[in-house]
């Protein structure tokens, strides 16, 4: 069956992708992206992210030596609480609702030339930790509904500088996606009276064909409804619903995980490998979300090389996502380029 056209569900956003396998083959004649620059200097005197460098908005940065977090100088939502919650409806269909939110900025390191598989160990587990105490202050602002972190690799991900770095938003409303993914895990333990992806992670150990990596507290895997070529999933092994809730060997796990995979990705085409990586958290709102299992998703551009992407648009855009490579041999070639 899975070698013709077919359609597979995906739980968390109850929504299908329309899965092509005949079509891995065809010949491109279209777009091919220029090949991005791997040799950056440790430091770079231009760079507004770089330590003791000043940033955009005047403000210099300090001689930070591991991870350094600052507001973001351009937010894209603005810190004023007095805000949250006003609505202004001026009919049924034509409603709008402020958005207070604090946006931030998180770099990895000092140094601008080392992307997350570049960095040692006890480093990318720095970033873990900066991660969950940045989710731990902000989910206890008394209007703060939602932390999202997220990363995003290489200019083709739209990342305005090389310097690398993640960025956290914490709204006062959930998100569209985490907000499908909540209705779909709440009615799912309700009527299964266990977690979701802590049965569909069963299921896919059963057979293995689809994991791409696994340590004690996490698995990463080619979802079995991936849209994005390469897609991965990494989950949780235990309903934990926010980064704050982990403990710190389950940290130390996360980090391992999170080098491994990219790693993986640097190996597939010989390059700084690009994707936007988020991780899913409950929403904070004081609530248990015993139905919700803390998990990542990277969704990386590249198609069939380093210059050849995939493009969400036609079909995809007016009707539903698209893939030509199957999630199990891209698993079987991510599984592949291990250690």
């Amino acid at each position: 069956m899975f070698d013709s056209p077919h359609r597979r569900y995906n739980p968390l956003a109850r929504e299908w992708v329309l899965v092509s396998p005949q079509r891995s083959q065809r010949p491109w004649q279209g777009q091919v992206e220029k090949k991005a620059l791997s040799e950056l200097p440790p430091y770079d005197p231009d760079c507004y992210l770089c330590p003791s460098n000043p940033r955009a908005g005047g403000v210099r940065n300090p001689a930070y030596t591991d991870t350094f977090v600052f507001d973001n100088d351009f937010p894209a939502l603005l810190n004023d609480p007095s805000q949250a919650g006003m609505r202004n409806e001026q009919s049924e269909l034509l409603q709008t609702e402020s958005e207070p939110g604090i946006c931030r900025v998180i770099c990895f390191s000092p140094r601008h030339d080392l992307t997350i598989p570049q960095l040692p160990l006890e480093s990318v587990e720095k970033v873990i930790h900066t991660w969950v105490d940045q989710s731990r202050e902000l989910e206890a602002l008394d209007w703060i509904r939602y932390v999202q972190i997220f990363e995003n690799k290489g200019a083709i991900m739209g990342c305005s500088n090389p310097h690398p770095h993640s960025q956290l938003w914490a709204t006062h409303s959930v998100p569209n996606e985490p907000e499908k993914e909540l209705l779909a895990q709440h009615d799912y333990l309700q009527s299964h009276a266990r977690p979701l992806l802590i049965e569909y992670l069963e299921e896919e150990k059963r057979t293995g064909e689809r994991i791409v990596s696994v340590n004690e507290h996490f698995t990463a895997l080619v979802p079995f409804w991936a849209i994005w070529p390469f897609e991965v999933m990494v989950t949780a092994h235990r309903p934990v619903p926010h980064l704050a809730d982990l403990s710190l060997d389950e940290q130390a796990s996360l980090a391992a995980i999170y080098s491994d995979v990219t790693k993986r990705y640097d190996r597939l085409f010989n390059i700084s490998f690009p994707y936007s990586m988020g991780f899913h958290q409950a929403p904070a709102d004081g609530n248990a979300h015993p139905e919700w299992v803390l998990h990542a998703h990277f969704y990386p551009p590249l198609l069939r090389s380093a210059t050849v992407k995939k493009f969400m648009v036609g079909y995809e855009m007016l009707a539903m996502p698209q893939r030509d490579l199957t999630a199990e041999s891209a698993a079987a070639r991510l599984r592949e380029l291990g250690e």
